[in-house]
């Protein structure tokens, strides 16, 4: 099956290939004769009830400074010359974001959209997860500097980040002795028009910080992320070190509870965080990372397997 894939991500120049998923899915695509082209998100177009990008053909290779070669420019309907689009732009998620899941929503009957545009703008990362709280450590959404220090108080050592961050990007944490607590809160409320998370800080963290992805809502691997020194964040983007890891059974539990409801919502690729082997932070749905650090411990596979669970859901789609 040779498929037409248009790949809605950042500048292709920006990305470090040693560690990017979608080069990684990129390639596993070419590997398997699929077509490729890229565009940005703000390339798209609605006119006359058809959805348009600006992009272009590329061919991609794992050479780093040569990684990629763009060819002629081309006006792509998404919804007639493509069979797939994969939506993996990066965070934030703002309003630019939320208007290229309006707009890729319209073609989703016509073409396969990974990760599925609606269940993507309804299934924010740090929201969503609110459905399963019973996995989560004592967590506060909140904009109300009196109740971050009530909850301060119960805690003891908390941590505070935007509801809407990423990639590790303003995550504070606050002693019991509760020093910056309403400086940051005042600072964050000027920021964020929206809340923010404040969540009791996990002393585990100093073991890692666990990424967990999950394939068509089969667990695909993990790697453990452990922070740098005198770091609380884990994420590789800010100096997270990789390391082979296994899943827990609270871990495995937490996998078959969210693997079926995101088969049913059409989230292909899902990356969840777990920290101390038990306690759930986030559902990254929008675009997950860390295929590469889990492919090269573990020796997989994890594009190949997106490729079957795609081509999988095109087949069934053309069935039905």
């Amino acid at each position: 099956m040779s498929l037409r894939v248009a790949v809605q991500m950042d500048p292709l120049e920006s990305i470090n290939i040693s560690g990017d998923s979608t080069f990684a899915i990129m390639l596993g695509a070419q590997q398997r004769g699929h077509t490729l082209y890229h565009y940005l998100a703000e390339d798209l177009t609605w006119q006359d009830g058809r959805l348009y990008a600006g992009a272009h053909e590329v061919t991609v290779q794992p050479v780093a400074g040569a990684h990629f070669k763009r060819g002629e420019f081309v006006i792509l309907d998404l919804g007639r010359d493509v069979d797939v689009v994969l939506m993996r732009q990066d965070p934030p998620f703002d309003l630019g974001y939320i208007t290229a899941t309006h707009l890729l929503e319209r073609i989703k009957d016509e073409t396969l959209v990974v990760n599925d545009p609606t269940a993507v703008r309804n299934s924010p990362e740090k929201v969503w997860v609110l459905d399963f709280a019973r996995f989560m450590p004592p967590t506060m959404v909140t904009r109300s500097i009196g109740a971050a220090r009530e909850f301060l108080k119960t805690h003891g050592d908390i941590v505070v980040k935007p509801l809407h961050g990423f990639a590790g990007g303003s995550v504070f944490r606050i002693g019991a002795d509760g020093r910056n607590l309403a400086s940051l809160m005042e600072l964050f409320n000027r920021t964020y028009r929206e809340p923010h998370v404040v969540q009791k800080f996990l002393p585990e963290i100093s073991e890692g910080d666990k990424r967990i992805v999950i394939v068509d809502g089969e667990v695909a691997g993990a790697v453990n992320r452990v922070p740098g020194a005198g770091e609380i964040r884990s994420n590789l983007a800010v100096g997270g070190k990789g390391q082979k890891t296994e899943l827990t059974a609270e871990e495995l539990e937490i996998c078959a509870v969210l693997g079926p409801e995101l088969k049913r919502r059409g989230l292909l690729f899902v990356g969840i965080d777990v920290i101390g082997g038990k306690w759930l932070t986030e559902i990254n749905v929008t675009s997950p990372t860390g295929i590469v650090a889990i492919d090269k411990f573990n020796g997989t596979d994890t594009p190949a397997r997106i490729w079957d669970a795609i081509e999988a859901r095109l087949e069934a789609r053309r069935s039905a």
